[in-house]
């Protein structure tokens, strides 16, 4: 990370991953690294190869509403190409607030048995209230 910010002094970085199948791996680091070049971003790519999961740091002025914007269409292409690569927009990581809208893009009506085990533990709604899964 701290290397990486070095590309671009003064910006900030910007870090996501996906994990996909082995086998779908190369093609999507090489789309990812396609849509970088494309977008006119500064982003390095590491992971770690062998469970098919791989990190972008985007590097953004985070005062600029245009870098933003440019940064948050890359993340969502690279989500929904790990998606659609039968992977997961998140590695090691999990969903967090970030990625919360591409949980039903992955799970489909995975996320209603979700809602209904988190309702079963805690049915007052005390634990993260609307972090995760988004209200029904």
């Amino acid at each position: 990370y701290w290397s990486s910010l070095t590309l671009r002094p003064g910006a900030k970085g910007l870090s996501t991953d996906v994990c996909v199948p082995i086998s779908r791996l190369a093609g999507c680091v090489t789309e990812t690294e396609a849509d970088i070049a494309e977008m006119g971003l500064i982003a390095p790519i590491v992971g770690h190869a062998g469970d098919g999961n791989f990190h972008v740091l985007v590097l953004m002025d985070v005062d600029s509403p245009q870098e933003i914007a440019l940064a948050e269409k890359f993340v969502a292409r690279l989500n929904m190409r790990a998606i659609a690569m039968e992977g997961t927009c998140t590695g090691e990581h999990g969903i967090g607030q970030g990625k919360v809208g591409f949980l039903r893009h992955e799970l489909g009506h995975g996320v209603e048995v979700m809602r209904t085990i988190k309702q079963a533990l805690d049915p007052l709604n005390i634990m993260n209230p609307g972090k995760i899964l988004p209200r029904a």
